[in-house]
């Protein structure tokens, strides 16, 4: 397995603490099933962007660690990069 971290920016659209952790546990999921195992998730909470993405000034961050084979990786990608609630995201393979 693999260590990685995944930094994604969810849109201000998702109201509420419990929207937001629907959104979370969503990624958190694909991850485990497929084999994978989260290490820590860091929510930084809305803050301002550098500057506007899809019409938002804002948006709430959150960082995900987990070990997990590539193909899980790959598939939380392709869900981050279909998905309305997500403004952005960045996965990266971290070095041990």
């Amino acid at each position: 397995m693999r260590q990685y971290e995944v930094m994604f920016i969810i849109s201000p659209k998702v109201e509420g603490d419990e929207a937001i952790d629907a959104v979370i546990n969503r990624y958190q999921e694909v991850i485990t099933k497929g084999g994978g195992e989260i290490e820590k998730v860091d929510k930084w909470g809305k803050r301002r962007l550098a500057y506007e993405l899809k019409g938002f000034t804002e948006g709430f961050y959150v960082v995900i660690n987990f070990k997990s084979e590539s193909a899980a990786a790959q598939e939380l990608e392709r869900l981050m990069k279909i998905a309305d609630e997500v403004l952005r995201y960045l996965l990266v393979r971290v070095e041990e």
